[in-house]
């Protein structure tokens, strides 16, 4: 696969999706202004999928190269990095409009970057008080999405297109939206004059809907609608068969129905369920009530269609009916087989249960931690991930992968210390920035070693990337030679004592483009106290980007020889450790900016940070 660099230089160059999400910052802050312009163009035009750090790397290079006028031929996601302050009152409308497009949820809520991009676009657009108008709306997007409860309930009703961009709303925003429903100023007016189309029109706000707005909705129209979202259930990704499981238990919530059947045992009164029967997309509809699906599901039937049963959107309640069952049909225990195919079944599990399961193969353990069966519990998922290792098992790449960042932090020590380093260089990107300090280093050695074949080349970086949270200080001076372009959570989550013993110069380098960061984050607990450990003189001769807050220089002994300063205090003199780097060869090739593809799964990430000067 030709990389990006040999592509740029083509008279006509053409990188896939699948190239770009190679992008590594380095060597890409030194391409020229044309060459970095057409790699973020292309970036628009192959509708590739960024992570973070890479897209506020892009804006950095668009900026300290002057790039940041052309604002409309990037795309959306790196304008949401882009450095506000300079967006120009003449363009800000069209900058705003467009950045609205982009991704928010780069931006982690409550991020400075996020707050100043709401801010800034709101006084562009001349907000007043919580009052939106519907031109307002349509350039704000999805960045209404962060705003007051109040401008749900005071804006025209147009923000409720603007409320179906948000990937999930507060519980103060959901009382605004089910206030602004039952008034009766939307489009299609009260909920007691909704038909099915209005239901449907609302799309994911049916979400938010709580029992009193449901219950105005007449019930054969509750009815006609939870068929129509049965229906589609079967074809649904994993995060949208969940949202559903919960929008049919709001929607059951409501009906008179859900109240019944609270006696110990009921008879069934339709038909028994059969093999046939679990077929029907709309089974679940047939069978509403807990005791009815009890009732008519018989131990038999359930043993042989476990699978197809399972692809239903059943409710807590339904599994657990399903759970007890199976504990009848198998008292000495579930066979590891059938353990397989639990899906969501499992999570209905406590720890004490796992604890018994036979979970002796790695096929098993996948299958248990398949997402697409939900999420687990932290600590179902430390128990399950346990049950396994103590019966033999060994925690490999593939499974590693499975289990995630979360979950291994999770995990004791001496499990940490018995996966393998092997396992760790197959395992992809993880994120362990929840672990403990001491399970980083450990994650850290593992890493090196994995990846130690990769050292001195454009490879490595990317590679062992998640796991600097655990690196020694000679590690890190000796990729502050290697131009890598350090994103700043990165630099952040370096460990503390480590950051603070370099050296200016050493940030500077590790940083890279990437350097303006520094300032925004210069109220990070590590950034201020690595600051105050510097003199002020030597952040500003070598770095140059305003910092504060660094110590004043030692008098010389000529001035304090006249008389006109005291001596000065040495303890606040950093530390004059001497340290032996170990810088890269120099090589002849080509900067390499994208990372080869085949020993890089590269996922994308949530961002921390602000980020560069803009248009």
């Amino acid at each position: 696969m030709p990389c990006a660099h040999e592509e740029l230089t083509r008279p006509e160059f053409s990188l896939s999706a699948a190239v770009l999400q190679g992008f590594q910052c380095g060597a890409a802050s030194r391409l020229s202004p044309d060459k970095i312009s057409s790699l973020v163009e292309h970036v628009k035009n192959k509708t590739a999928t960024l992570s973070a750090h890479q897209l506020s790397c892009m804006a950095n290079i668009l900026a300290a190269k002057n790039l940041t006028a052309n604002f409309t031929s990037y795309p959306p996601d790196v304008l949401l990095f882009f450095d506000f302050t300079q967006v120009q009152n003449h363009t800000c409308k069209e900058f705003y409009s467009l950045a609205s497009q982009g991704n928010l949820n780069l931006l982690p809520n409550g991020s400075a970057q996020r707050t100043q991009l709401l801010n800034n676009a709101l006084v562009c657009l001349g907000r007043v008080n919580n009052t939106l108008s519907k031109e307002q709306l349509s350039s704000l997007g999805a960045l209404v999405c962060d705003m007051d409860p109040a401008a749900i309930t005071d804006s025209d009703p147009q923000i409720l297109e603007n409320l179906k961009l948000c990937p999930d709303l507060t519980g103060a925003q959901k009382a605004a939206l089910n206030a602004l429903l039952s008034s009766g100023e939307s489009q299609d007016g009260a909920p007691l004059s909704w038909d099915l189309g209005s239901l449907q029109s609302l799309g994911s706000l049916t979400l938010y809907l709580n029992r009193t707005t449901w219950r105005s909705v007449k019930e054969g129209v509750r009815k006609a609608f939870f068929r129509s979202v049965v229906d589609g259930y079967q074809t649904q990704s994993a995060s949208q068969k969940e949202k559903t499981m919960l929008l049919l238990k709001s929607i059951g919530s409501a009906s008179p129905s859900s109240s019944r059947s609270k006696r110990a045992t009921e008879q069934c009164k339709s038909e028994p369920i059969t093999a046939s029967t679990i077929q029907d997309p709309l089974f679940i509809v047939y069978y509403d009530t807990k005791g009815q699906f009890d009732a008519c599901l018989s131990n038999e039937v359930l043993k042989a269609n476990l699978v197809p049963l399972l692809e239903h959107p059943l409710t807590e309640e339904y599994l657990d009916v399903m759970k007890r069952k199976l504990s009848e049909i198998y008292p000495a225990g579930i066979p590891e087989d059938q353990l397989k195919l639990f899906g969501q079944l499992s999570r209905r599990y406590d720890g004490n249960e796992i604890g018994t399961w036979r979970v002796t193969s790695s096929d098993t353990l996948s299958a248990l931690l398949d997402p697409a069966g939900g999420r687990w519990k932290a600590s179902g998922a430390k128990q399950l991930i346990t049950r396994y290792t103590d019966l033999g098992g060994t925690l490999t790449g593939p499974l590693l992968q499975k289990i995630g960042g979360r979950d291994l932090c999770g995990l004791e020590d001496d499990q940490i210390n018995k996966i393998s380093p092997e396992a760790i260089g197959t395992a992809g990107k993880l994120d362990i920035s929840s672990c403990s300090q001491s399970k980083k280093d450990r994650l850290y050695a593992k890493a090196r070693d994995a990846f130690a074949s990769q050292t001195g080349t454009s490879a490595y970086y990317p590679l062992i990337q998640p796991y600097l949270g655990g690196a020694p200080i000679k590690d890190l001076e000796h990729l502050a030679g290697s131009n890598i372009a350090m994103d700043i959570d990165t630099f952040t989550s370096l460990k503390p004592s480590e950051l603070q013993n370099l050296s200016v110069q050493n940030v500077k380098n590790l940083l890279g483009v990437n350097l303006p960061d520094l300032k925004r984050a210069e109220n990070h607990p590590s950034v201020s106290s690595w600051i105050q450990r510097h003199y002020q003189s030597e952040l500003d001769s070598v770095l140059g980007i305003g910092l504060l807050g660094g110590m004043s220089e030692p008098v010389s002994e000529a001035t304090a020889s006249s008389g006109t300063s005291a001596t000065p205090d040495t303890s606040t003199t950093p530390p004059t450790t001497t340290y032996n780097v170990t810088i890269p060869h120099e090589t002849t090739s080509p900067p390499a900016i994208i990372a080869p593809l085949a020993t890089i799964h590269n996922t994308t990430t949530t961002h921390n940070t602000t980020s560069p000067p803009a248009t």
